[in-house]
């Protein structure tokens, strides 16, 4: 039995993996050295040569707890060693927990959670409060599309908005994906949403991830709004996804959840917010769609996906380029364009407006354009400097 599954929970009996189950795993394997099972878990991977990596730095993670408690102490060196010492009680190799990367073969040393926690995002503070980080990391957010939709999901994971996520994606890292996607080209067929949960993993390990590889269709759509374990479902959902069917059911899921919705159209800064959970009656899309359900939207062709993803983004709001490219698409373009600073550009706005929500602020339904070539002008917009030719 081996136990690739759970992130938290130690197991209570380790067998190392295959290589092969480890090439597909995406959840790391968390070990208390204090524990027998930890700690025999944490000999039997010593013994078994799968480690390409040790790597342990908990006391300059200690020495951060130390600075984060008392910000206004100035620790000379050997005040920060007696500081240390008393926190790990002279044994700092048993302090913490101990994580396995079974993909990359990384054992690393981590601080136990709420210290992890804590340090982790001190560097938040006071824009995101102590308090408000712990409630954020009390929600679930719900990914669909994870192209545009991974480097939303990792922000809002690095920002520490939500400690649970769900992640939906059938397709895998292919080359062209490679001009917006944190990937290499070692991972080159891997799952989309495999890469995402590691990414999200080797970043904070305590995370609580599942992942949909087969993306959301008519036979999982439930389970991915489903309540969890923990009898709570979403708390708000990024939807990132190309296909007609897919945008419309997650949101008339949403909507009779009352959960709230956010878009990135990835062109001028586009972002849709749609607070269904204020709002259980709201038009999808805010109405441009029409009364467009799921079902009307099955099975269209490439040309008819078009038009309606036009009529859903809006296409007035497009850019000129964008607008001419879908046009082109099937002909010239083997499909619409996506730079990487406009999918980074999305991710910031996903996750401000996710922490926003979250945390209760007023933040209504709207659509918003942050449109760089607007806010930042050509050099054609700008006075010639003294004596210069135009």
């Amino acid at each position: 039995m081996t136990h690739l599954v759970e992130s938290g929970p130690e197991p209570d009996h380790f067998v190392v993996p295959s290589p092969g189950e480890a090439n597909e795993s995406f959840r790391p394997v968390l070990l208390d050295p204090t524990e027998p099972a930890g700690s025999a878990a944490l000999a039997a991977l010593r013994r078994s040569g799968r480690l390409r990596e040790v790597h342990d730095r908990i006391e300059e993670q200690v020495a951060e707890v130390v600075r984060s408690r008392a910000p206004r102490e100035d620790f000379a060196p050997r005040a920060m060693e007696r500081a240390i010492a008393e926190v790990v009680d002279g044994r700092p190799d048993t302090y913490g927990r101990w994580v396995w990367y079974p993909w990359s073969g990384r054992l690393v040393h981590v601080l136990p959670e709420a210290e992890f926690r804590l340090v982790r995002t001190d560097r938040n503070r006071d824009k995101i409060t102590r308090e408000q980080q712990k409630g954020l990391l009390r929600r679930r957010v719900g990914v669909i599309g994870l192209s545009v939709g991974s480097n939303a999901a990792l922000t809002c994971a690095m920002e520490g908005v939500g400690g649970a996520f769900r992640l939906a994606d059938f397709d895998r890292i292919s080359l062209s994906n490679l001009n917006r996607l944190r990937a290499g080209v070692h991972e080159l067929g891997l799952e989309k949403s495999v890469l995402c949960a590691r990414r999200m993993y080797e970043l904070d390990p305590y995370l609580d991830i599942e992942i949909h590889r087969g993306g959301v269709t008519e036979e999982t759509v439930e389970d991915f709004f489903a309540d969890g374990e923990d009898g709570r479902g979403l708390d708000l959902l990024i939807e990132e996804c190309d296909t007609p069917w897919v945008k419309v059911a997650a949101r008339e899921h949403a909507r009779l959840r009352r959960i709230p919705v956010l878009m990135d159209t990835n062109d001028r800064g586009l972002l849709d917010i749609e607070r269904f959970d204020l709002e259980p009656d709201r038009p999808l899309f805010h109405g441009r769609a029409g009364t467009t359900t799921a079902a009307d939207v099955r099975g269209l062709d490439r040309d008819q996906t078009i038009r309606f993803l036009l009529d859903a983004v809006g296409a007035r709001r497009l850019s000129p380029a964008m607008t001419d490219a879908l046009s082109r698409v099937g002909h010239t373009l083997s499909s619409w364009p996506q730079l990487a600073s406009g999918v980074m550009l999305g991710a910031a706005l996903v996750t401000d407006a996710a922490r926003r929500i979250l945390l209760g602020e007023p933040l209504p339904s709207g659509s918003h354009c942050v449109d760089l070539d607007e806010l930042v002008p050509g050099r054609a917009a700008l006075p010639s400097p003294l004596g210069a030719t135009p």
